[in-house]
């Protein structure tokens, strides 16, 4: 099985910043893609950004410019920085993984539990 745990999230002012981070654990043989999506209430989960293995990133409209993305393959972990917060990028953020438990699985897509970014003054 597989975990992910995700942290960084809280409550910040307008124009601030916030770096979350997932780190997954269990068995594991290899992460392909990883990302983040997000969850305001009322609404349904989007895409925030994604990042494949070799590094290449995709980005929701909304976040362009102000959000990165990144990961670190040795530890199992994604990473999104988030500047220049806004009220509208309030929400539960979620980071998801496609993992290969073993050379012989097939491709599973695991969920973390979620983090709460508040963005207000």
């Amino acid at each position: 099985q597989v975990q992910l745990v995700e942290s960084g999230g809280g409550l910040v002012q307008p124009g601030r910043s916030l770096r979350l981070s997932c780190a997954a654990s269990g068995i594991i043989f290899s992460i392909t893609d990883m990302g983040w999506y997000r969850q305001a209430p009322g609404k349904q989960r989007e895409l925030v950004a994604g990042i494949t293995k070799g590094g290449s990133t995709n980005y929701a409209d909304n976040v362009k410019g102000r959000f990165t993305i990144s990961r670190d393959n040795a530890k199992n972990t994604v990473y999104l920085q988030m500047n220049s917060l806004e009220p509208e990028d309030t929400a539960v953020y979620y980071c998801n993984a496609d993992v290969y438990a073993t050379r012989w699985s097939i491709l599973s897509k695991y969920w973390g539990q979620g983090t709460q970014v508040t963005v207000s003054s």
